[in-house]
């Protein structure tokens, strides 16, 4: 199982082709979680809930042409429906719920019923890259929080953080690219071995004290370095918190917690393997102790910040499981948490200014494609670097993170599965390297067609108000707009397939969420839609950003306005503080 070069399907349509080439991708083993039981990543992230629904789905997929929409249904596909060219080939919903019937325990049993699944993200929207698409973001992640919380130069800062699955394994090959010495703890033997074997994790320690020792070297050293704890990532924090030199910088944690009872978080009390037994044989004590754990974990947390480091929220719901858990994780008004999302305090102006993870996958297959789309995209970064206005600091920086990244993409040796690249950009550079890639096709530098996607963790993607738009402070972070307009958005301007989930990776009922293909063929028609579809795919949360006040979308989404006149968007009036204050 892999995703294959796009000529080797059998189907009457290049689109429908592209969907069964990402649909396989999802589930190569060197990319997805648990492939066999149809699992991409998170624990539960799920293409299909069986396999009848993944040949049922492939069949259609090979008998479709280019007036027929494919309706999927978390996972069962419906059928062929009549529909036009212009329109998506097919269009995917996953976890959709009435309402007031969206707990965890109404999922568990829809899932068990086989009437609903958990799309994660980018695993029910046929999009995911391996953890390549999160190192990019997690290696921007860093380098902005080092800027943000480390008032002085450090050399090699060390970052101590959580998992090696799916997703969580980016960690340690961003931690190396953004300068960093980390230390990621994971409780399975066989996700680290994994990592280890792919290039993305230096080494593997199974004894805390011996990891103590090797961040010692490296600090002293001054050189970025990866280091795998086979244990549980509370020993480790306990084992910190005891040291008399506060020994790490940053910190935060990408266990599943979003998926806590049923393998997202495996408690410290017990082993990996009495974990995997006791979470079905006896889950009201297993969900007892997974609460106590952390307990432990936000305390060691607690006495390393009192003591300087820097500890963020990394999306995965751990400051709302422990405080659902009694942990001290409230600040003294027992109402805010004692730590920022990271997207709430590190990302969310990123943003907002309309920067966000831009992805194309080769379906050629060929790594010399690939390094052609490498070069086309780091041009098109350096000119707009060149052009960006000097008083635009964080915007300037934005594109200079993106040069480095770009330029240095292939020695990192992240390509996992099909032939595929990530890079976090805005509007204009979406359009620029579309057009350009799309160019390339027609006059033959590329062998073949290019996929274009993005995560859904995007400007305009994800409503979910404790990660993507929890920075979004005028009372709509609970509201999902946002993320169904812009599926919807989408479906009218060209994309090749869409998609909507509940849930995410905050977890089912914490986000709505949805995203995109397009398949560019060279084709004027592929440029038009590419044009269209990625101007709607950012300037809508800008748009939504800026109307809440946040200086940098206000910016941006005037600029947009001022290149498109098609444009107008509702903007803020802000009130005098000094007026307010006196009523």
């Amino acid at each position: 199982m892999k995703g294959y070069p796009l000529q080797c399907y059998p189907a009457r349509c290049p689109q429908a082709a592209a969907i069964m080439m990402m649909i396989m991708n999802n589930l190569d083993p060197a990319v997805a979680q648990f492939p066999h039981e149809l699992v991409t990543y998170g624990g539960n992230g799920s293409v299909f809930s069986n396999w009848a629904q993944f040949h049922l789905t492939m069949h259609y997929l090979s008998q479709m042409t280019m007036e027929q929409t494919l309706a999927m249904y978390s996972g069962h596909p419906l059928g062929l429906f009549p529909s036009h060219a212009d329109a998506p080939r097919v269009v995917v919903t996953n976890g959709m719920t009435v309402f007031n019937y969206s707990s965890r325990a109404d999922y568990e049993r829809m899932y068990a019923l086989g009437v609903s699944q958990f799309g994660q993200m980018t695993a029910g929207s046929y999009c995911y890259i391996g953890p390549q698409g999160i190192v990019h973001g997690t290696t921007l992640t860093l380098l902005n929080a080092s800027r943000k919380y480390l008032k002085s130069a450090v050399r090699a800062p060390v970052f101590v953080t959580s998992g090696l699955g799916g997703m969580s394994g980016a960690q340690p090959k961003a931690g190396v690219i953004a300068g960093c010495v980390t230390v990621v703890a994971e409780v399975c033997e066989a996700a680290a071995r994994k990592r280890f074997s792919q290039g993305w994790v230096n080494e593997i320690l199974t004894d805390v004290d011996e990891v103590i020792t090797r961040i010692r070297q490296c600090r002293e050293r001054g050189h970025s370095h990866s280091i795998a704890y086979l244990g549980n990532i509370v020993s480790l924090w306990e084992r910190l918190a005891d040291e008399p030199q506060n020994l790490v910088d940053l910190g935060s944690d990408q266990t599943s917690l979003h998926n806590p009872y049923m393998g997202g978080y495996f408690p410290v009390q017990i082993s990996y393997e009495e974990a995997n037994v006791m979470m079905t044989a006896d889950p009201v004590q297993f969900k007892a102790l997974v609460q106590e754990s952390l307990r432990r974990q936000v305390n060691a947390i607690n006495r390393l910040a009192a003591r300087g480091m820097a500890f963020w929220d990394y999306g995965n719901s751990f400051l709302l499981e422990a405080s659902r858990a009694g942990a001290e994780i409230l600040k003294p008004d027992g109402q805010t948490f004692r730590y920022p999302s990271y997207v709430e305090d590190i990302m969310g102006d990123v943003f907002s200014l309309g920067f966000g993870p831009f992805r194309w996958v080769c379906t050629s297959n060929e790594l010399s494609d690939l390094r052609c789309t490498d070069r086309i995209a780091g041009e098109i970064c350096e000119r707009l670097a060149a052009a960006c206005p000097s008083d635009n600091a964080l915007k300037r920086q934005q594109y200079e993170d993106n040069q480095t990244w770009i330029r240095a993409a292939e020695s990192h040796n992240l390509v996992v599965g099909a032939a595929a690249r990530i890079l976090y950009s805005d509007a204009e550079g979406r359009r620029l390297i579309a057009a350009a890639l799309n160019e390339a096709i027609a006059n033959g530098t590329l062998k073949g067609p290019v996929i274009l996607s993005r995560d859904h963790h995007d400007v305009s993607g994800t409503d979910s108000p404790f990660r993507e738009t929890c920075s979004v402070a005028d009372g709509s972070r609970f509201c999902a707009d946002m993320a169904v307009q812009n599926f919807a958005g989408l479906s009218c301007r060209g994309a090749t397939w869409i998609s909507l989930h509940n849930g995410g990776g905050t977890g089912w009922g914490e986000a709505v969420n949805g995203g995109f293909g397009l398949l560019l063929d060279g084709s004027p028609d592929a440029a038009r839609r590419a044009d269209s579809m990625l101007r709607w795919d950012v300037t809508n949360g800008v748009a939504r950003r800026a109307w809440s006040r946040n200086p940098h979308a206000e910016r941006t989404i005037v600029d947009c306005m001022q290149q498109d006149p098609l444009l107008k968007v509702t903007m803020p009036e802000h009130v005098d503080d000094e007026v307010l204050e006196s009523l």
